[in-house]
Protein backbone atom coordinates (compact mmCIF):
# COMPACT_ATOMS: atom_id res chain seq x y z
CA UNK A 1 0.00 0.00 0.00
CA UNK A 2 1.40 3.66 -0.82
CA UNK A 3 2.55 5.69 2.08
CA UNK A 4 0.02 9.07 2.74
CA UNK A 5 2.47 11.19 0.98
CA UNK A 6 2.96 9.15 -2.32
CA UNK A 7 -0.97 8.93 -2.41
CA UNK A 8 -1.50 12.34 -2.50
CA UNK A 9 1.06 13.15 -5.26
CA UNK A 10 -0.48 10.65 -7.11
CA UNK A 11 -4.04 12.08 -6.69
CA UNK A 12 -2.66 15.33 -7.61
CA UNK A 13 -0.92 13.84 -11.26
CA UNK A 14 -4.67 12.29 -11.14
CA UNK A 15 -6.60 16.16 -10.67
CA UNK A 16 -4.00 17.54 -13.15
CA UNK A 17 -4.85 14.67 -16.11
CA UNK A 18 -8.60 15.32 -15.50
CA UNK A 19 -8.14 19.09 -15.47
CA UNK A 20 -6.12 18.17 -19.01
CA UNK A 21 -9.79 16.60 -19.65
CA UNK A 22 -7.19 13.27 -19.69
CA UNK A 23 -8.98 10.88 -17.83
CA UNK A 24 -7.45 7.57 -19.16
CA UNK A 25 -4.51 8.83 -17.71
CA UNK A 26 -6.07 9.54 -14.63
CA UNK A 27 -7.59 6.08 -14.38
CA UNK A 28 -4.95 4.42 -14.32
CA UNK A 29 -3.74 6.40 -11.25
CA UNK A 30 -7.04 5.83 -9.20
CA UNK A 31 -7.91 2.65 -10.29
CA UNK A 32 -6.14 1.03 -7.13
CA UNK A 33 -6.06 3.20 -4.53
CA UNK A 34 -8.92 2.47 -2.16
CA UNK A 35 -9.15 6.29 -0.63
CA UNK A 36 -12.74 8.00 -0.65
CA UNK A 37 -10.56 10.74 -2.71
CA UNK A 38 -9.54 8.17 -5.02
CA UNK A 39 -13.59 6.82 -5.46
CA UNK A 40 -14.42 10.46 -6.06
CA UNK A 41 -11.90 10.87 -8.70
CA UNK A 42 -12.94 7.46 -9.94
CA UNK A 43 -16.42 9.19 -10.37
CA UNK A 44 -14.91 12.31 -12.44
CA UNK A 45 -13.27 10.02 -14.74
CA UNK A 46 -16.37 8.04 -15.19
CA UNK A 47 -18.24 11.35 -15.69
CA UNK A 48 -15.95 12.79 -18.46
CA UNK A 49 -15.91 8.92 -19.98
CA UNK A 50 -19.69 9.26 -20.32
CA UNK A 51 -20.31 6.42 -18.19
CA UNK A 52 -22.41 8.13 -15.88
CA UNK A 53 -23.74 4.93 -14.18
CA UNK A 54 -20.53 3.98 -13.19
CA UNK A 55 -19.52 7.52 -12.06
CA UNK A 56 -23.05 7.14 -9.57
CA UNK A 57 -21.31 3.91 -8.39
CA UNK A 58 -17.85 5.64 -7.56
CA UNK A 59 -19.30 8.87 -6.32
CA UNK A 60 -21.61 6.52 -3.59
CA UNK A 61 -18.03 4.61 -2.82
CA UNK A 62 -16.90 8.46 -2.11
CA UNK A 63 -19.84 9.29 -0.05
CA UNK A 64 -21.17 11.75 -2.24
CA UNK A 65 -23.82 13.09 -4.17
CA UNK A 66 -23.26 12.63 -7.38
CA UNK A 67 -23.58 15.90 -9.45
CA UNK A 68 -24.39 15.40 -12.97
CA UNK A 69 -22.12 15.68 -15.85
CA UNK A 70 -23.08 19.33 -16.66
CA UNK A 71 -20.82 19.96 -12.50
CA UNK A 72 -17.65 18.24 -13.79
CA UNK A 73 -15.77 21.14 -14.27
CA UNK A 74 -16.93 22.26 -11.01
CA UNK A 75 -16.14 18.85 -8.99
CA UNK A 76 -12.40 18.76 -10.58
CA UNK A 77 -11.89 22.46 -9.33
CA UNK A 78 -13.14 21.23 -6.11
CA UNK A 79 -10.91 17.76 -6.15
CA UNK A 80 -7.74 20.65 -6.30
CA UNK A 81 -8.98 22.25 -3.67
CA UNK A 82 -9.13 19.37 -1.22
CA UNK A 83 -5.90 18.34 -2.13
CA UNK A 84 -4.32 22.00 -1.72
CA UNK A 85 -5.89 22.27 1.57
CA UNK A 86 -4.64 19.09 2.38
CA UNK A 87 -1.27 19.23 1.48
CA UNK A 88 0.37 19.79 4.74
CA UNK A 89 -1.90 17.65 6.40
CA UNK A 90 -2.18 13.54 6.95
CA UNK A 91 -5.79 13.40 6.98
CA UNK A 92 -7.83 12.24 4.02
CA UNK A 93 -9.66 15.62 2.50
CA UNK A 94 -13.94 15.59 3.15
Amino acid sequence: MAKPRESAADLARAVAHLEQRDWQAAHVIVQDDKSALAAWLHGIVHTLEGDLENARYWYRSARREFPGPEEVAAEIAQARRALDHSAGSTEEPA
